[in-house]
């Protein structure tokens, strides 16, 4: 009995191992492709374009950050320098006045440059969001036109082969279909109007 149960156990290894190559015949490989977006990102004419107004948009934030902070540091020097001669006694109220005054231009400065820092956030997301919506179908279409059954981004493979890498075609195609994008904001969204209940 122990003799037949070897046997069988002993067929049934046998035909398994005869039977692995058979189907790895029947698998079919996968062709890989790579892309290297940050090289897109960096490179698109639509790309270039953009990041130029937006680092024009950034230094113009930065002039006006150099506006707005200089007359408000002079003025809080010489508040400070007041404040001290006056050896620990309380400003009379006309000093409490102006103190308040430099502390409200100081928050409204603050809350200006927010809204330009906010800004160019935006302009950049929306940028970014009209590229990706741009290049998805484009790699998509590797897929396709190629049999490639992976795309994968360049920056996240250790090792590439030169013959693997479609960048270079992509781009091609991003900078035909998409020479330009719009540099604004994202548009906002409207809430949606409120249907009126039936009866």
């Amino acid at each position: 009995m122990t003799k037949t149960l070897k046997s069988i156990a002993f067929a049934l290894t046998l035909s398994t191992a005869l039977a692995a190559p058979a189907l790895a015949q029947r698998v079919n490989p996968v062709a890989v492709a790579v892309v290297d977006t940050d090289r897109i990102l960096r490179e698109c004419t639509a790309c270039r374009a953009a990041q130029t107004q937006l680092q024009a948009q950034l230094t113009q934030l930065q002039q006006r950050q150099q506006q707005l902070a200089q007359p408000l540091q002079a003025e809080g020097q010489q508040l400070q320098a007041q404040i001290q001669a006056l050896q620990g006694k309380q400003p009379d109220s006309a000093l409490q006045q102006r103190i308040q005054s430099l502390q409200t231009r100081q928050t409204q400065a603050n809350e200006e440059l927010q809204r330009g820092e906010q800004n160019i956030r935006s302009i950049q997301t929306h940028v970014l969001q009209q590229i990706n919506q741009r290049l998805g179908p484009i790699i998509e279409g590797m897929l396709a036109s190629r049999s490639v059954g992976v795309v994968l981004d360049r920056g996240q493979a250790l090792a590439v082969s030169p013959a693997i890498d479609v960048t270079n075609d992509v781009l091609a195609q991003l900078n035909q279909q998409l020479p330009t994008v719009s540099v604004t904001p994202l548009p906002q969204q409207q809430p949606a109007q409120q249907q009126p209940q039936g009866r």
